[in-house]
């Protein structure tokens, strides 16, 4: 209920700040559950995606940090996200979206290169898919990564691109896993190509600089 609720509030409040979301090829949306996968731009895509693809509700994964506060934590829950240690991931972050999806009234956002500034992904969207049995649908973000830009009511633009179905019987070895990749890394070049070629996502250099930092303190 409290997603319900909470949908045009968010729907309002973005086109107050940015103006009307165009999306492209809302067609490929399925029917049923699904994963949302996308290349990580800002750190508005969530709401960005989940309006564009609605009326199906999603969830996602927060850093378990933002669950202290009660308040957060409250709406958080309510907003189906769910919390994750980002340094030490236990089983839960495979368990809990498989449970979800399984239960086929969310579907579920992931970026699988996990931050805003890493190209390499990770083999967690397609093991999560392979487990509860659903897609994986790739989507794209072209428009701001700005704050300062976003409320300059820049264009925005989302697209959708085909559901890719994971084989049950795929394994999801290196080869698998980079076989999954490559299929994802195709569908997002062909979305950016068919909505703006000119489009180039360019990360910020400060943000980008301390990702790297803390990358080799790991």
């Amino acid at each position: 209920m409290f997603y319900k609720i909470i949908r045009p509030i968010a729907r309002f409040i973005v086109w107050l700040l940015n103006g009307h979301t165009k999306t492209v090829n809302k067609e490929n949306l399925p029917e049923g559950s699904y994963i949302l996968v996308a290349p990580h731009r800002t750190w508005w895509e969530p709401i960005i995606f989940a309006l564009a693809a609605s009326p199906k509700e999603f969830s996602f994964m927060a850093k378990k940090e933002l669950f202290r506060n009660p308040i957060l934590r409250w709406i958080l829950v309510h907003a189906h996200a769910f919390p994750v240690d980002r340094f030490n991931p236990g089983p839960s972050v495979i368990k809990i979206p498989v449970r979800t999806l399984k239960a086929g009234k969310l579907a579920l956002i992931m970026f699988p290169s996990g931050t805003r500034y890493s190209s390499e992904l990770k083999g967690g969207a397609a093991l999560i898919a392979k487990l509860a049995n659903v897609p994986l649908l790739p989507a794209v973000y072209q428009g701001p990564v700005t704050f300062k830009d976003f409320l300059k009511h820049k264009r925005v633009t989302v697209g959708f691109g085909e559901p890719i179905p994971i084989d049950r019987r795929l394994k999801l070895d290196e080869a698998g896993s980079e076989m999954i990749n490559q299929q994802m890394t195709a569908a997002w070049a062909a979305l950016d190509q068919e909505i703006n070629p000119d489009f180039h996502y360019v990360p910020d250099e400060k943000h980008l600089e301390a990702e790297k930092a803390k990358n080799q303190l790991k």
